[in-house]
């Protein structure tokens, strides 16, 4: 069975009680594609909500042999959305590009896709475009996509409508080639084109699965290089 990973991220109730939690419209929508979905939990003992980043601990050894052994176990990847990540995030997304593990960033996803190995740039949302939409049943902004990209390749559109649930963008990325902006010229998809599928939109593909066409393209693309990943992960395995 085809085996999807999807980090876990962090949130805190009113109350001040924290917890690690996985969105169930991204659970169902891969299910409903033929994935299992395995929960990433974080791994070192700290309260990662509260956490500040410049406070976190390096990981050890044997946390380290912990998230080898869970990425040896799946065939994809989904880095979510959610209101913040981690060193622990970053050290996840660099084993998973060195392992060619295919990557699908989504939202918060795709900006810690966009400093991969580099300092994090963001600014708050500031434009003509309500970036922070409250339907989950529409479209609400136009983004452009460049025709050389493999997201391009993907949709086969150089414009499409897509959702918009953020308050914060990523200015500068120096790993990834940027692939979509929107209207107001804010990076909207970035994409690592020498890996057989390592793509990050800042919409939710996930949510308008149901809807529309160009999610659905996305989804079913990154499970087709997730099925070919598990194919040569299978065949390094045998031996004659």
């Amino acid at each position: 069975m085809l085996t999807i990973g999807v980090t876990l991220r962090y949130q805190k109730f009113e109350d001040g009680r924290c917890f690690n939690y996985l969105s169930d419209r991204l659970r169902r929508t891969l299910q409903n594609v033929g994935a299992y979905v395995f929960p990433i939990a974080p791994v070192q003992d700290v309260d990662y909500m509260n956490t500040k980043v410049d406070e976190f601990n390096e990981l050890t050894d044997k946390e380290k042999n912990i998230i080898e052994h869970i990425l040896n176990l799946i065939d994809g990847i989904v880095f979510p959305g959610g209101t913040k990540f981690t060193p622990y995030d970053r050290y996840v997304l660099e084993r998973c590009i060195e392992k060619e593990i295919p990557i699908l960033g989504i939202c918060l996803g795709m900006q810690l896709l966009s400093c991969y190995n580099d300092k994090v740039y963001m600014e708050k949302n500031d434009t003509f475009i309500n970036h922070n939409q409250e339907n989950d049943n529409e479209l609400t902004h136009l983004v452009k996509i460049k025709k050389d990209s493999k997201l391009y390749n993907i949709i086969g559109k150089e414009e499409i409508m897509v959702n918009s649930f953020h308050n914060y963008h990523v200015t500068e990325n120096s790993f990834y080639k940027i692939c979509a902006i929107s209207e107001d010229g804010l990076i909207e998809g970035i994409e690592y084109p020498d890996q057989l599928f390592n793509i990050g939109v800042q919409w939710h593909p996930e949510i308008s699965y149901d809807f529309d066409e160009n999610s659905r393209k996305i989804i079913e693309a990154f499970i087709q290089a997730s099925l070919e990943y598990n194919n040569c992960k299978f065949k390094s395995t045998v031996t004659i």
